[in-house]
């Protein structure tokens, strides 16, 4: 990254996106919102430094967390000229974990005499939801009511909300400001503060200022004090810590990165790792117990994510299977067992998403628990079923103790999922929520080639090759580990009907390849769409038709040179900076190069993984959530999307796909 990107720091759903010289200014419209959150909420919206009234310049921009060659401090200076040199140099280390950010300001005397110093901090905390701060739409907010309230040592936000709801931040000091003013106002109601500092370093001595930023959302248990277990340890104490902890799981065997002989692919599943360490958030699992699972992705989706966690899981699989686990169990705990159309809500259902933040809590969004996922389901006994067969004994257990679950997820696919009444898994768009509820989920996604949209329910080509998958993977489970023959040839044949059907319907002849979805008239979306290489991945297409889908996208108007575009150039729909209509999804061409390995299509799984590993060297080895489509031929240098996530867990976890892919 260079010197004029934001920082990340994060650890266990709790994250800071800091500015280079570590500060938060709160900017509203931005892609990447600063500040400090944690459960969805913003919990320290400005956080700036001045040095005697003005901004201090960066000499040394704040490090990354997760680069170990990197410096230990943001390194600023006052302003200074050649001839009045600045009088001291501050050295500001920060960290994030469990809640909280601490952060720890050394002052360097650089004269030979005794200089006093007054740092200021502006602080604030607007206690923003996500949701809100990713649309221009604002949510109406009665009875909220946000103050600051002085405390000896610092300061405390707090934000009530009707008789229950009230989150905190808890700003502590040592020493404590000589000063807590009001600040400029940039709210309303205008809590924002300035805590001031007359620091006295001695001749070419050094003075430094501790502080601790606990974020405290609603339900959150009371601030430890600022002399507690993290209070005591710096910021150099937590990253050393957090560093070996992400060390530990990314050398942990089975190792990827010492399974290939390729550099490329060896960095790609370090960094992927590294990423995944700090994207796990904890949530309960069906007995309460606390379970560690991959979170969807930063800023905007660090939490539990049905179809995210669960292909993040699939791919780290063969060497970090705890993963899968953990979210098999997460997933359980969040299942559905009534109906609620406000919720998208079905008994057997699993889990989309699961938010904590203010909007949710209140029934502003639906995203509190949401189910409008159609896919998340089948993914879950796909996971189910891979996990009982890789891992032996141990998977056979947990198969067994999720029999129930399974079973009901089976049923919900046939009772309510569609395929009973229609044939196929099936969504009916979600106006309060989704537009589209598979991985394609933005407005207008789905489509035809000319753009235009489905009518009624839409039944979507990938989503019902995973039906497939779990059809025919439980089906193993009810023989193997539940001593049901009878219920496995049931699944089973419903499986063999599934693909038959599928081989009718979902083929465009004239075209060779498979339409993106079917409406509910039963008009073929003929969009030739990416969504086609998950075919390959479940295997519900014949080698025939499979050889010649994977040979397919890797045409020039599907395969850009660093991946599989999500619509092929050419057609009326595509778009290259489309977040779904022409982009290039890691994600989705992990899925199309393990589909390609199946069907035995080697060297343009080995063609796709170069494109992809290509573009993950050009991003420090770290491929973001998604990529602009534009041709490598055209640009020496991959496009990026302008509202990526990174990092993001499933794109983390690609490189570990591609190096099952390659060992196939």
């Amino acid at each position: 990254m260079t010197g004029t990107e934001h920082r990340l720091l994060v650890h266990d759903g709790t994250f800071a996106v800091l500015a280079p010289s570590g500060n938060i200014a709160g900017t509203p419209g931005t892609t990447t919102p600063d500040g400090l959150f944690r459960r969805d909420t913003r919990h320290l919206s400005r956080w700036q430094l001045t040095l005697d009234g003005s901004a201090p310049t960066v000499l040394v921009p704040a490090p990354e967390p997760d680069r170990d060659d990197g410096p230990a401090a943001a390194v600023l200076t006052p302003r200074g000229t050649r001839e009045a040199p600045p009088g001291c140099t501050l050295f500001r280390e920060q960290a994030v974990a469990d809640g909280v950010l601490t952060e720890r300001i050394r002052v360097v005397s650089n004269q030979g005499s005794a200089a006093p110093v007054r740092l200021s901090l502006t602080v604030d905390a607007d206690f923003a939801d996500q949701m809100e701060l990713r649309s221009s739409h604002e949510y109406p907010r009665p009875d909220a009511v946000r103050s600051a309230v002085s405390r000896p040592d610092g300061i405390e936000f707090h934000y009530r909300r009707g008789p229950d709801w009230h989150a905190r931040t808890v700003i502590t000091a040592d020493p404590a400001p000589v000063e807590t003013v009001a600040a400029e106002m940039t709210e309303t109601d205008g809590t924002a503060r300035r805590l001031s500092w007359l620091l006295e370093p001695s001749p070419h001595g050094a003075v430094e200022l501790r502080l601790r930023v606990a974020a405290l959302p609603h339900g959150a248990p009371e601030a430890g004090s600022p002399t507690g277990a993290d209070g005591a340890r710096g910021p150099a104490s937590i990253r050393s810590e957090l560093a070996a902890a992400r060390h530990t799981f990314v050398t942990a065997e089975p190792c990827p990165s010492r399974r290939t002989a390729r550099p490329e692919l060896a960095r790609a599943c370090e960094q992927g790792l590294a990423d995944l360490a700090g994207l796990c958030v904890t949530v309960p699992g069906p007995d309460g117990v606390p379970l560690r699972v991959p979170g969807a992705g930063v800023p905007w989706f660090l939490a539990l994510f049905g179809r995210d966690s669960l292909l993040t899981s699939f791919f780290a699989l063969p060497f970090r299977p705890e993963l899968a686990e953990a979210t098999l169990l997460a997933l359980a705990a969040t299942q559905a067992e009534t109906t609620d159309p406000k919720r998208v809500a079905e008994p057997g259902k699993i889990v989309h998403e699961v938010r904590h933040g203010e909007l949710a809590a209140f029934g502003q969004v639906p995203y509190g628990r949401y189910y409008g996922s159609v896919d998340s389901t089948p993914l879950f006994l796909v996971l189910l079923g891979a996990y009982a067969e890789q891992q032996g004994a141990e998977g056979q257990k947990l198969a067994r103790r999720l029999e129930p679950q399974a079973r009901a997820a089976v049923q919900w696919m046939f009772a309510h999922g569609g395929l009973e009444d229609l044939g196929y898994l099936a969504y009916r768009p979600d106006r309060g929520g989704l537009a589209n509820q598979n991985w394609k989920d933005s407005p207008g996604a789905i489509c035809a080639a000319d753009g235009t949209l489905p009518t009624g329910a839409v039944m979507v080509a990938e989503v019902q090759g995973y039906a497939y998958d779990a059809l025919c993977r439980t089906a193993e489970l009810a023989r193997t580990a539940w001593d049901d023959p009878g219920y496995a040839g049931r699944l089973e044949r419903a499986a063999a009907g599934l693909r038959e059907r599928f081989g009718a319907d979902f083929w465009l002849p004239d075209r060779g390849f498979p339409p993106l979805a079917l409406d509910e008239t039963g008009r073929r979306l003929d969009a030739l769409a990416s969504d086609a290489g998950h075919l390959l991945w479940s295997g519900i297409l014949g080698q025939r038709r499979g050889e010649t889908v994977g040979r397919r996208l890797l045409e020039p108007d599907f395969f850009s040179g660093w991946g599989v575009r999500t619509l092929a150039a050419g057609q009326t729909a595509y778009h290259p900076l489309s977040y779904h209509r022409g982009s290039i999804w890691p994600q989705d061409n992990a899925l199309i190069a393990l589909g390609l390995a199946r069907y035995s299509l080697r060297a343009e799984a080995a063609r796709l993984a170069e494109g992809l590993l290509a573009a993950a060297a050009r991003c420090d080895h770290r491929l973001p959530e998604v990529l602009a489509g534009y041709d490598r031929e055209d640009f020496s240098e991959p496009v990026p999307y302008p509202h990526a996530c990174s990092p993001q867990a499933w794109a983390a976890a690609t490189p570990l796909a591609l190096l099952t892919a390659l060992s196939r």
